[in-house]
């Protein structure tokens, strides 16, 4: 074994000993996991006895001490020299440290009090005594700015970071003051849907992660806290201590694992992340972790025991997560003892029987899927894995699925190779002839059709990247040819594919070719499907308006009611309110409303949180419309005079609150009020929405923000009963 791997092993019993309370169950576990190498049982007994003159010199706080008293006066960082750093009372920089509550790797996490500019408690993470190496230095620094890069409700939030006095890098975070992931659901005995429904965040905060270029590599339940925020719990990712960057400076060699060493915990993690000397570790490698946790939730155990792993020593770790197949969760459950099974069923408010039910198929494929040895065959993204689970929780079909018949021939003739040999001898004498031509024809027309799709799949890729490109360099009717030229729908979301056609959509609107425009953002929002935050969102504007101008009421009907379901569980509130603006063109019917109602009281929350600069913005514009469609025409009409400032005489904001107002005195029957506005405001949308569309911008307005306006503008017109505006089939 190397010398890295030797240090790994040793870094790891470790750790495993950390964990046990008693020096009795320390020196138990070290004989059995030592067998043999009394060089190495030494070794981590010397590591043990320093790790315990350290506690010494830096004491723990006990957990019963009483709740945090006010600073003194005359408190603050000047106290940091006449304290050790890390004692109770000393100060870091401007907090002040309360108690040690946890530790990692290679860094002590603190309760602290901020003092400046403001007083609040904090989570204050330094790297541990003793470790301030180079290579941990050089990885603590890379989890300060792994968790700087991401902003995700679900991920813990760096607020601050520095150095100690004595060069030792620290950061601080947002304070989450939770349960295990796994502990609070066996507490409040949350049944297999509940446990979904808290587990699917977690995905999203992972993929908010990966798209940063992040990965967290050590995801396990002590690294999934939840929170309770306003009654609802909340999941939190945590402890991005061996994340490891995918792009960028941050991949650089000071962050890399020594040859044969591995970073993480043996029971959530991949095959490919325990082999000796990999550096293509990517982000499938969280997804099994992610699969591994799913497990543990769907029925207490993860797929492998991190303590018999470790007592089997390192070659035998790494071959068992390479070869040994994990149970299905159903199966897994059906092995356990009738005693140990009841338990496990009570724990999520269900029976035996029932639980058994509930996880076989859908759960059991998915999971089986996510834990894949080769990765190829995983979920290509974590979305991917979210994406199933939704499917599951919607009673629709889940896209992970049995493996073929002969894949799994295949698994079991490698690991009975003898057995098999013999068998097939013999088969293979009887029936020869037939079985070769037949394996051989079968073979061609598969391989034939797995060919023709590929090269199908990479014609329209580069379709696709030319029309990309055609547009940024603004031969739109160049650009739209090369999309017309792709033959059969577009069923691979595409970032290129999307971008194209959605700069497309722009220039036929701005032509207010209103049908060609619809079809193209119709086809940006299919290739941008699996993303259901921020930019997406403009084209569900796009559409919505696009759709209405060119008469296809059927079409915008359908397409605001699968905006319903689509966005509620998104994580973003702003897309939310956009998506529910663009819902809310026409009027609804009571179960449009009803399908509506999680949109819009999301966005009203959202809205009542902001403050007022924020507000004062576009977000007024979706909560004041949503009142005014649901009859409540008097809170429709303060939140859109709150909102119109009288400055804005020209921009497509300001004209639609004046619309909202109008619209308001007509449903309260104060017709003479309505048509003044309507008087007013009539030039300003006909300015904006007649003149050069291309020529818009976020203050004024873009083109859709006017044709919103004007399709407002026309609703009013026809209220009023004087409609004089072009019958949208004309426009």
């Amino acid at each position: 074994m190397s010398a890295p791997a030797d240090r790994d092993l040793e870094r790891a019993l470790f750790d495993a000993c950390l964990g046990l309370a008693d020096t009795a169950g320390r020196e138990a576990f070290l004989v059995r996991a030592c067998a043999g190498d009394d060089a190495l049982k030494d070794r981590v007994r010397r590591l043990l006895a320093a790790h315990g003159e350290a506690e010494k010199f830096i004491p723990d706080v006990a957990d019963s001490r009483p709740p945090l008293s006010p600073l003194p006066a005359t408190a603050g960082p000047a106290s940091e020299s006449s304290v050790s750093e890390g004692a109770e009372g000393s100060f870091i920089g401007r907090y002040r440290l309360v108690r040690r509550i946890g530790e990692g790797g290679c860094g002590v996490v603190y309760l602290a009090e901020q003092c400046e500019p403001v007083r609040r408690r904090v989570a204050l993470k330094v790297i541990r005594l003793g470790m301030d190496t180079e290579r941990v230095v050089a990885r603590f620094a890379l989890e300060r700015q792994a968790l700087a890069l991401m902003n995700h409700p679900n991920v813990a939030q760096v607020l601050d970071a520095g150095a100690t006095e004595s060069g030792r890098p620290y950061f601080v975070m947002e304070l989450v003051e939770g349960e295990r992931i796994t502990d609070f659901c066996r507490n409040h005995r949350l049944g297999v849907r509940e446990r979904l429904e808290l587990f699917i965040p977690v995905c999203h905060a992972i993929q908010h992660a990966h798209q940063k270029g992040i990965l967290h590599r050590d995801i396990k339940p002590s690294n999934v806290l939840v929170t309770m925020q306003d009654g609802v719990p909340v999941p939190k990712v945590i402890d991005f201590g061996v994340a490891k960057a995918v792009l960028g400076p941050q991949a650089g060699d000071a962050t890399r694992t020594g040859d044969g060493m591995f970073l993480g915990t043996p029971a959530y993690m991949s095959p490919e992340q325990a082999e000796p000397g990999r550096i293509d570790v990517d982000t499938r490698s969280d997804v099994y972790s992610l699969g591994a946790l799913l497990h543990e939730l769907l029925v207490d155990r993860p797929p492998f025991d991190s303590r018999r792993l470790l007592e089997a020593g390192l070659d035998e770790l790494r071959r068992t997560l390479r070869e040994v197949e994990p149970a299905a969760p159903s199966r897994f459950l059906r092995a356990l003892p009738s005693l140990e099974l009841a338990q496990v069923s009570a724990a999520r408010s269900s029976e035996p029987p029932a639980l058994v039910k509930a996880l076989k198929r859908d759960l059991d494929w998915i999971v089986l899927r996510a834990l894949e040895k080769d990765r190829a065959r995983r979920y290509a993204t974590v979305n991917g894995l979210a994406l199933d689970l939704a499917r599951h929780l919607r009673d629709e079909p889940v896209e992970a699925r049995p493996t073929g018949g002969f894949y799994r021939l295949r698994k079991l003739v490698r690991r009975n190779r003898v057995l098999f040999a013999a068998s097939v001898a013999v088969a293979l004498a009887l029936v020869a002839g037939l079985g070769v031509s037949t394996r051989l024809f079968v073979r061609e027309r598969v391989a034939l059709r797995e060919q023709t799709a590929l090269r199908r799949q990479a014609e329209t890729a580069e379709r696709l990247t030319r029309a990309a490109f055609l547009t940024r360099e603004g031969s739109f009717e160049a650009a739209a040819r090369v999309l017309d030229g792709i033959g059969g729908p577009l069923t691979q979301p595409s970032f290129d594919g999307m971008l194209a056609n959605r700069a497309v959509g722009d220039w036929l609107a701005s032509q207010r070719r209103w049908s060609e425009a619809a079809a193209r953002f119709a086809v940006a929002l299919e290739l941008g499907r699996l993303d259901i935050l921020g930019p997406v969102t403009v084209d569900h504007q796009c559409y919505g308006v696009a759709s209405i101008l060119a008469g296809d009421e059927a079409a915008y009907q359908r397409f605001r009611a699968r905006s319903a379901e689509r966005f509620f569980p998104a994580n973003n509130s702003d897309a939310v309110a956009r998506v529910l603006k663009t819902c809310l063109l026409r009027s609804l019917t009571p179960a449009l409303r009803e399908r509506l109602l999680p949109l819009g009281k999301r966005t009203e929350f959202w809205f009542s949180s902001l403050n007022p600069r924020l507000a004062a913005g576009w977000a007024v514009v979706p909560v004041s419309l949503w009142s005014y469609r649901g009859g409540d025409y008097e809170e429709a009409r303060r939140l859109a005079q709150a909102g119109d400032d009288p400055a804005d005489v020209a921009g497509a904001r300001g004209a639609t609150l004046r619309l909202i107002i109008a619209l308001c005195d007509l449903g309260e029957g104060r017709r003479e009020e309505a048509a003044a506005r309507l008087e007013a405001v009539r030039p300003v949308i006909a300015a904006g929405f007649e003149g050069d569309l291309t020529k818009g911008d976020a203050r004024d307005g873009h083109w859709y923000d006017w044709a919103y306006a004007h399709i407002l503008m026309q609703e009013a017109e026809r209220l009023l009963g004087d409609y004089s505006g072009a019958a949208p089939e004309k426009i």
